[in-house]
């Protein structure tokens, strides 16, 4: 890639990140409410289900885990309650970070953009993402970055809405995410276009077998991924290695 295009790759990232961030911010004190409702509290159980994975790192006194993209920190704060390890939830939204610290002030919270990460290489024996790995410009490059602050065996966990596999279970949700879930996202919290960039945004994330490759392709070795709900969501798994 020559400069200019490496110019323009970086204003376009630039760009995309000022775009989501603003549309975060305008729904962070009505984000919380409006998850559990549209998911019918599902969402929480998919969040334990990322903190079983990492049990074994969680229970290890001198471990680091890094939460991306925390939001509102309802990870974060899972993956914590009776760990041992240290948590950190990173967001690039101030206000969301803000309602994170009204739920839980021991964890520390920080300001970071995803793709440019200021921890040093190898800090992390975990580093996990739920639903934020589709709001980021370059999914590529966010996978590259994580690959790149996780020490040598650590272990990347992403949840994130996926491909349901069902047939006509894809149809219901698919009319639910594109038409329902919009209308009631907007009348709540007043801001429609924020909820229909959501069903926009999982329609143009890779699917399961495709986010397999590109951590593949980041370097992340024994990758696998698990449905939940009927592939509404699904948690990729792989290991930084030698």
């Amino acid at each position: 890639m020559n400069a200019l295009s490496e110019q323009r790759k970086i204003k376009s990232e630039e760009e995309h990140s000022h775009a989501v961030r603003a549309m975060f911010s305008g729904i962070a004190w009505r984000y919380d409410l409006l998850n559990h409702l549209l998911s019918a509290n599902i969402d929480k159980r998919w969040r334990r289900k990322v903190r079983e994975i990492l049990t074994v790192t969680l229970s290890k006194e001198n471990a680091k885990v890094l939460d991306v993209a925390c939001g509102t920190g309802d990870l974060s704060i899972e993956l914590s309650s009776g760990a041992r390890a240290a948590v950190i939830g990173t967001d690039f939204c101030r206000p969301m970070l803000s309602v994170a610290q009204t739920k839980n002030a021991k964890i520390p919270w920080i300001e970071a953009d995803a793709l440019r990460l200021s921890f040093p290489d190898e800090t992390f024996d975990a580093v996990t993402i739920a639903f934020g790995l589709r709001n980021l410009a370059s999914v590529e490059s966010g996978l590259n970055e994580f690959h790149r602050i996780l020490k040598t065996g650590g272990q990347l966990v992403i949840l994130e809405f996926s491909a349901p596999v069902v047939p006509g279970f894809r149809k219901l949700f698919d009319l639910y995410f594109s038409h329902v879930l919009p209308r009631i996202g907007g009348l709540i919290s007043g801001e429609r276009d924020a909820y229909e960039y959501l069903p926009d945004s999982v329609s143009k994330f890779p699917d399961q077998k495709a986010l397999v490759e590109l951590m593949t392709e980041s370097g992340f070795q024994n990758v696998t991924f698990k449905n939940l709900t009927g592939g509404i969501a699904a948690i990729h798994t792989g290991q930084k290695e030698p």
